[in-house]
């Protein structure tokens, strides 16, 4: 009775609109008096303070502000223009530099949110030019910018690695594949739409003009192959690439651009600390939750009840997909995580389902959560970033929510595409 009371006050704090903060924190309180009234507070401190002391997530401020720094300059447009001159020719042409823009820009930044703002404020005008409906244009860049939270370096995958404890450079090479996969399925649909709407092929540039576009962005293009590069060769950790990352960014866009100044870094720099602060207090509730649901042994109730329903590995997965797929809906994407790994991990072990390969089950649906009704945070940021509707977004979404569940469905019950580039690079 008492248990079904806290969940209760957890629903009434989230549809009254109350800050996750306290949507979490209230009812881990409220628990932790119900059932460990001796526990001393000192402990629940140590939990909330010591969720977050990991060197781990070093790596989180760093890329945030890696990803500011890139957005406000010439990096990203940089960038896009390289994959404009590779694939702008083709069937479709803008709408498949969107996914490979958004591709290109999420393998330097890991934030879906800066890549809508970055690549909405580039291209969303040149869509609409080439012919494409709005509504299209705009489920377009909001879907595709998903692939920025699974294609290295991802914040969301460094969370769910200091959740669970997984390699964090196994789990983006895992990402790595799983994006190229995911924007293949969206460039299908975008194909498949040129055609419908009419939207003509642009100019087909000659070999020349591309490899000249290339060597121009060399030094944007230089991001991702220090990232990238590093991590996989072993030469430098993720958060070491992190922190790479935002030196070789300061330097490229103020001494080589000359598109930041002093006053501009500041501000980006203050809105970094904002956006990381925001990020590790839910971080920080999230170590206290983990801490409860290791005490009252979820896990372990869960395998009971799975055991005693006679439930296998599908059932279990498609259970796990469910419940991401309905809180994401309501919840932002690291509560998410925060609320359901720590419970849901311990048994799909139990199952002998590979970490790696959770782990993109996870992060897929943490990206259906980005861009579903009715709280999807990227259509929020895209409503800001172009001043267009909500529900006009929302219109556009529906078509990419779908390709999204059948890459996830795929992912889901075909664990080598999770995992071959990972046993690939490691073993």
């Amino acid at each position: 009775m008492i248990l079904t009371l806290i969940i209760l006050l957890a629903v009434v704090l989230l549809a009254a609109g109350f800050e996750m903060l306290l949507v979490l924190g209230v009812p881990a309180l409220a628990y932790k008096e119900a059932f460990y009234g001796k526990l001393p507070d000192a402990a629940v401190v140590q939990k909330i303070v010591g969720g977050i002391d990991h060197s781990t997530l070093l790596a989180i401020p760093f890329f945030i502000f890696a990803a500011n720094l890139m957005g406000s300059g010439q990096i990203a447009r940089q960038l896009v223009g390289v994959v404009k001159a590779l694939l702008g020719h083709t069937r479709g042409g803008i709408g498949h530099v969107v996914v490979g823009g958004s591709m290109a820009f999420g393998s330097v930044s890991g934030s879906a949110p800066a890549t809508v703002a970055a690549m909405g404020r580039m291209v969303y005008p040149e869509m609409r030019a080439a012919g494409y409906s709005d509504k299209f244009s705009l489920g377009l860049l909001v879907a595709s910018a998903e692939t920025a939270l699974l294609i290295p370096p991802s914040i969301t995958l460094i969370v769910y690695g200091w959740i669970t404890g997984t390699s964090i450079s196994q789990l983006f090479a895992g990402g790595l594949a799983v994006g190229v996969v995911l924007g293949i399925a969206f460039s299908v649909f975008v194909h498949l739409q040129a055609i419908k709407d009419g939207v003509e092929p642009g100019p087909k540039l000659p070999w020349s003009a591309r490899f000249r576009a290339m060597w121009d962005a060399k030094w944007a293009l230089g991001m991702p192959v220090i990232i990238l590069g590093g991590i996989y060769s072993g030469v430098i950790t993720p958060t070491e690439a992190a922190a790479v990352s935002v030196v070789y960014a300061i330097l490229v866009e103020m001494i080589v651009f000359r598109s930041l100044d002093l006053k501009g870094l500041f501000k980006i720099t203050e809105d970094s600390a904002i956006n990381t602060a925001i990020i590790f207090v839910l971080l920080a509730m999230g170590g206290l939750i983990s801490f409860f649901v290791t005490l009252a042994q979820v896990p372990n109730s869960i395998i009971s009840f799975l055991d005693a329903a006679d439930a296998g590995r599908i059932t279990f997965l498609i259970a796990v997909n469910v419940c991401f797929f309905i809180a994401g809906m309501f919840v932002d994407p690291n509560s998410t995580m925060l609320v359901l790994v720590p419970p849901l991990y311990p048994v799909a072990l139990s199952f002998g389902i590979d970490p790696v390969h959770f782990g993109m089950i996870v992060t897929l649906n943490v990206c259906l959560g980005m861009i579903t009704p009715p709280f999807g945070l990227d259509i929020f940021v895209a409503s800001s970033t172009l001043g267009r509707p909500v529900a006009q977004i929302i219109a556009g979404v529906w078509p990419f929510v779908l390709v999204n569940l059948i890459v996830l469905l795929l992912i889901t019950y075909i664990p080598q595409i999770s995992l071959f580039v990972p046993r690939l690079f490691f073993g």
